[in-house]
């Protein structure tokens, strides 16, 4: 079997997996590169019988799919992927199969974003590297109002935690109830009520194509031109353009980000430059428990199809 594993930015896959279990049998090559143009993909990958990818950084749709005719096995790192299309998978006789995760690391980097932004972190910091000192005052969290969109798994531990630091939590989605809010402590309101009442705004909902631009142009003027926004979960959620408009108009005082409309960044993105910013590059799940829970699943799902019985199968 050729393997081809993708997307390996750090050149850690090979580290943080039991590789060795499968010499003799598979054949692997790390691309650490990402490649974005489907001739360039489906030049790459024909020779390869099994493909891993991270997570959605490489999306195999059905038309990269039957340019792939030597491909029967695509993994992906976690237990979905909905940049894969399974139905073409499926009809084209391709086993896809996903592997474990680790807790629920994005919470970490939502809840460091938030205080980053209250507290001036990153501003403070370049500061004092240049041989400075205070420059800026910041905000405690503690009696600020938490506004969470999306009360899921993720959002209730968000949730969790502003409450730990004395903030005020509220949520709000389309399918949120009442009831289900105040199961967690949290009362829910209406969207724009959220928007206009929130010092920070976290965003934890899956993009689809009903969450897409969920925060635009105008829910963006609703919000206090002292609030910020945080977005760890996709960033079509929230319309680009018009972010990077509010954000040098001074209409919301700033924006934390790890999840962008084009990944990688591109290096010109206008996002880069944008003021009021705390940029991260989608690091919600890069954490070595979690990498490690990938990437020994990786190697359990290819000794499991070898054998006849493939597991995790999606």
């Amino acid at each position: 079997m050729r393997l081809a594993i993708l997307d390996d930015y750090q050149g850690v896959a090979l580290s943080f997996g039991p590789w060795e279990r499968l010499a003799g049998r598979v054949e692997t090559t790390v691309f650490r590169d990402h490649l974005a143009d489907e001739d360039a993909l489906a030049a790459r990958l024909t020779p390869f019988d099994a493909i891993l990818g991270m997570r959605e950084r490489t999306a195999f749709p059905a038309s990269l799919l039957a340019r792939l005719p030597k491909l029967k096995l695509l993994m992906t790192t976690g237990g979905r992927n909905n940049s894969f299309d399974l139905a073409a998978a499926q009809a084209a006789g391709i086993t896809v199969c996903g592997t474990p995760t680790k807790g629920a690391p994005t919470v970490d980097i939502a809840i460091g974003v938030i205080l980053g932004l209250l507290r001036g972190i990153p501003t403070e910091q370049a500061s004092l590297r240049a041989g400075g000192w205070q420059v800026g005052v910041g905000r405690a969290a503690e009696g600020a109002t938490l506004g969470v969109i999306g009360l899921g798994k993720l959002g209730q531990r968000v949730a969790k935690v502003g409450q730990a630091l004395g903030m005020r939590v509220i949520a709000w989605s389309q399918n949120l109830t009442a009831e289900a809010a105040a199961a967690v402590g949290v009362e829910r309101v209406e969207k724009r009520d959220l928007l206009a009442q929130s010092d920070v705004v976290t965003l934890h909902v899956v993009l689809s194509a009903r969450s897409r631009g969920i925060i635009g142009a105008d829910d963006l003027a609703a919000m206090k031109p002292t609030a910020y926004i945080v977005n760890t979960s996709r960033g079509p959620l929230i319309d680009q353009d018009a972010l990077i408009a509010a954000l040098k108009a001074g209409t919301i005082a700033g924006a934390g980000l790890d999840v962008f409309d084009i990944e990688p960044l591109p290096a010109d993105h206008p996002i880069r430059s944008a003021p009021n910013t705390l940029l991260t590059p989608h690091l919600g799940y890069v954490t070595q428990e979690n990498y490690r829970a990938y990437f020994v699943g990786a190697v359990e799902a290819i000794e499991a199809y070898l054998a006849g019985a493939p597991i995790r199968l999606l």
